[in-house]
């Protein structure tokens, strides 16, 4: 059992910093040593604000340094495989926000090098920390509905991003509804073994995504391997806030999971009642961020295996990739169905 974890983060925007500084002054046990991010004095700003010893340009830097015991790699998807593997290979342990890869084929091979080279990997999946989740998957288990007989998720987020992202992102169902993936085989305890998926445009200034085969507004209805059905809806285009909600319904009785609520507090006057809504994603799984690093953390301290692994990876991008299929092909695809046998 190893007291002090020493960490790396790789890559750092929005969220990277956010990992950063919860490793740096919120989790117990993490000790952030390195962050590393490719553009220049990006890093030493960072360092110089959170009071971190080193700082580079360079991954290899903190690859190469023996003192460190853990990476997280917050880099863009096109670079995880890449990533991955040289951490690996340098006996780091890994964290790697979603998606794991972009391809199966080299989801396949990371898997492998991890395997191989007996390293740790988590992926970055926050919803199944998000208290609410954790708690409807708890209940599940515990048998207060029976079986779990359908999945219903919703994403619905107005922050459409630029065009330079779209052009990267692998579209709105490895971005977006991966999310989704994750939750619905993690709630139902089952894989998914076919899918259907449609989507448009429909957003007129949003037209610029078709260069890109992506779309504003996508659903999936999917079937499990043990007789259970779902659908999600996702989309970019919500004017009202930041809209993401489950529901599993059983043979004795449903959960629903989330709120649009920021604050449990209702305003009622003359003109009727309202509430405030959440706005971004920030606001709404902050405390998933904080949790899923505390268990990685608690995880290699204890010599344990994290419960969201690269095998969760792959089977989340295999959904997302057979779901982007079904919408260029306008055809149901079944998956091969042996993701668990990796």
């Amino acid at each position: 059992m190893k007291e002090i974890i020493r960490c790396a983060v790789l890559g750092l925007g929005r969220l990277g910093y956010w990992h950063a500084e919860n490793l740096r002054h919120k989790i117990k046990g993490a000790e952030l040593v390195y962050v590393i991010d490719p553009a220049k004095g990006r890093a030493e700003q960072v360092a110089r604000e959170l009071g971190v010893e080193k700082w580079s340009q360079y991954p290899d830097d903190a690859f190469h340094d023996e003192s460190i015991d853990a990476v997280v790699i917050v880099t863009p998807t096109s670079t995880h495989a890449d990533m991955i593997t040289r951490a690996a290979i340098a006996g780091k342990q890994i964290f790697v926000e979603k998606p794991i890869t972009q391809t199966l084929e080299e989801a396949d091979k990371v898997i492998s090098v991890i395997q191989k080279q007996q390293v740790v990997c988590q992926v970055g999946f926050m919803r199944r920390f998000d208290p609410a989740y954790a708690e409807a998957r708890r209940r599940i288990v515990a048998g207060d509905i029976g079986k779990p007989l359908y999945f219903k998720g919703t994403s619905r987020d107005g922050n459409v991003p630029h065009e330079a992202f779209i052009k990267h992102s692998g579209g709105l169902f490895l971005d977006v509804a991966i999310h989704d993936y994750d939750i619905a085989r993690f709630l139902m305890d089952q894989e998914v073994r076919t899918i259907t998926a449609s989507g448009k445009i429909l957003l007129e200034e949003n037209q610029f995504m078709a260069k890109y085969n992506d779309i504003d507004q996508g659903f999936s209805y999917f079937t499990f391997a043990k007789g259970a059905s779902g659908d999600i809806e996702t989309m970019r285009i919500a004017p009202y806030g930041y809209d993401i909600r489950g529901e599993v319904v059983g043979t004795e009785g449903a959960i629903q999971i989330g709120s649009m609520r920021s604050t449990d507090v209702k305003l009622l006057n003359n003109n009727g009642s309202t509430h405030d809504l959440i706005q971004d994603f920030p606001s709404r799984f902050q405390d998933a961020y904080f949790l899923e690093m505390v268990h990685f953390i608690e995880a290699l301290q204890k010599g344990e295996t994290p419960s969201c692994t690269e095998i969760d990876g792959k089977a989340a991008l295999e959904i997302a990739l057979a779901a982007t299929e079904s919408l260029v092909t306008g055809k149901t695809v079944t998956l091969d169905g042996e993701i668990s046998k990796v």
